[in-house]
This record gives structure tokens, C-alpha cells and sequence, in this order.
């Protein structure tokens, strides 16, 4: 089935709920293995180099954001590994993505109405829209 999935996450209450939909899918077949993306976003990461004591520091509370997710993938036995990048979340994601080959791409869903999906724009939005693999969107 899928064999390479990606789940794109923030530590949002969406993306547990997109893990455990990626954790189902994963379940599907032996040989998937669920390619965690987080990707810290340089205006975050300005503030986060200025609070941080230590680059040890910073990325131990980037770990924390992420340790739910991995904590739920290990409890169902998947296979996973973890990648994090920089930059913004939607075009960093895409390009991502897509040079990965990845089978399929899950995320969360902000959960925004149309009216602001149409003003502000969304990343699961910008992300379904450009990458070459299937995409779940999870709300």
C-alpha cells in the first residue's frame, strides 16, 4: 500500500489526530515506515535562538513538541524516523515532499472557516494544493 508516509506536524491537537490516522495506514502494509516532518519556522526560530541557553536546549524543547507523536507511533509498533527542517511550513513541506517521492502526505487541518481560508490561506491548504503525492487532511 503506502510504503513511504510523511506526516507533517506541529504539535497541534490536529496533527495527533493525523498521526493516528497515519499510524492506520502504516498498519496496512509491514514495510511502511511514517517519515515525521516538523518544520520550524524562521520567525519562530529567531525567537526560539534568543530565549534558548543552548543549541542542546532548543533542540530538546523542539523534541517535546514532537515526543506525543512519536509516543503514539511507538505504542502501535510502526516503523518511523524523524526529520526537521527550517523555513516556512507550507512551501518547505511541498518541496519537501516532493523530492522525497513520498506515497502519501498527512496532516492536520486548521480547521479554518472558507472566508479565512480565502483571506489568510492555510498550509494544509497550500500543501493539498502543491505536492505531487496523495495528500490526507485530517480535521
Amino acid at each position: 500500500m503506502y510504503q513511504h508516509i510523511l506526516l507533517a506536524v506541529d504539535g497541534s491537537e490536529n496533527a495527533i489526530r493525523a498521526a493516528k490516522e497515519a499510524v492506520k495506514l502504516a498498519q496496512l502494509s509491514a514495510d511502511s515506515i511514517i517519515e515525521i516532518v516538523f518544520v520550524v519556522d524562521f520567525d519562530q526560530s529567531k525567537k526560539d535562538l534568543l530565549h534558548a541557553k543552548s543549541s542542546d536546549a532548543l533542540l530538546l524543547e523542539r523534541r517535546k513538541t514532537l515526543y506525543p507523536i512519536e509516543q503514539l507511533l511507538k505504542e502501535a509498533i510502526v516503523t518511523y524516523k524523524v526529520t526537521i527542517l527550517h523555513g516556512t511550513p507550507g512551501p518547505v513541506i511541498v518541496d519537501y515532499t516532493n523530492k522525497q517521492q513520498a506515497d502519501l502526505i498527512v496532516l492536520g487541518s486548521r480547521g479554518l472557516n472558507s472566508l479565512q481560508e480565502m483571506v489568510l490561506g492555510s498550509v494544509s491548504h497550500k500543501i493539498m494544493k502543491r505536492v505531487t503525492c496523495p495528500a490526507l487532511i485530517v480535521k
